[in-house]
């Protein structure tokens, strides 16, 4: 099957002409190429929201699917800018750690960086390597070129890691891992850890310094509007939320902040 779906992943907002330019080059050059916006509200040079973004949507996307993903804070340094072929679909964004949850339990045919001349614009910006480089070479991979004349096989990539969760004396400790714009705070708690924590009803989690004693639910209208809940959210994950309202703002809660499920 022909691959034809180019998705996009960035920090460049929409206010500026960045995301048309770079649909410009891909469609310059494969006028039937379909792309699709996961986002591109990813905060500015955040690469660990970028990574979760895109992996929690890339999974959903036909196989074969092309991903194209530009948080980059280096951008015009020595980084690498990399192709990743894996089983399911085809990954290109800088070698800073974006790619690396997206890929994480698929199966890695092969990994190039992306060198090849005449696979990118002629001339190149120093500062806009999405439109100039990975734009083109994305566009490229969905007419058939085939990955490994993108430029010499890499062994090594570099990997975005969010905080592995610890267990000591009945506690485990992990952290908020995502705000998403509703304000659910998505922790990397998943149904193992209630599990281990033998929790069924009710969680007691502790955000930061706030103690909370929370309703474990299947849906947020569970609660009454403005009441605060926890459930597993759809990409599995336990999430802090409030029924109609805004958790992370209401909580003071961020991105990286500590938690910890505990027994009272």
């Amino acid at each position: 099957m022909p691959r034809s779906i180019i998705t996009l992943t960035t920090d460049f907002g929409l206010k500026d002409p960045y995301v048309a330019e770079m649909k410009a080059i891909i469609l310059s050059i494969n006028p039937n190429a379909i792309t699709v916006d996961i986002s591109h509200e990813v905060a500015k040079f955040n690469i660990r929201m970028g990574a979760y973004i895109l992996a929690c949507a890339a999974p959903y996307f036909p196989q074969g699917s092309v991903h194209v993903a530009v948080v980059d804070p280096t951008v015009g340094t020595k980084r690498k800018l990399i192709l990743v072929h894996t089983k399911n679909a085809y990954y290109l964004g800088p070698d800073n750690g974006i790619l690396s949850l997206a890929i994480k339990n698929q199966t890695i045919e092969d990994i190039h960086e992306i060198t090849n001349q005449k696979l990118t614009l002629p001339t190149k910006s120093n500062t806009f390597h999405g439109r100039d480089i990975l734009a083109p070479a994305a566009a490229h991979l969905t007419n058939g070129t085939p990955p490994s004349e993108f430029g010499p096989r890499v062994n090594k990539i570099t990997t975005t890691t969010f905080s592995q969760i610890t267990h000591n004396k009945g506690t485990l400790t992990g952290e908020v891992i995502h705000t998403d714009d509703f304000g659910n705070i998505v922790t990397n708690f998943g149904p193992e850890e209630l599990k281990l924590m033998k929790t069924k009803h009710t969680i007691h989690i502790k955000l930061k310094n706030k103690k909370l004693q929370l309703k474990l639910c299947k849906t947020y209208a569970e609660v009454p509007k403005q009441k605060p809940l926890a459930l597993i959210g759809s990409h599995n994950f336990l999430e802090i939320s409030i029924n109609q309202g805004n958790a992370a703002k209401t909580l003071k809660t961020k991105t990286g902040d500590k938690t910890t499920l505990y027994q009272p």
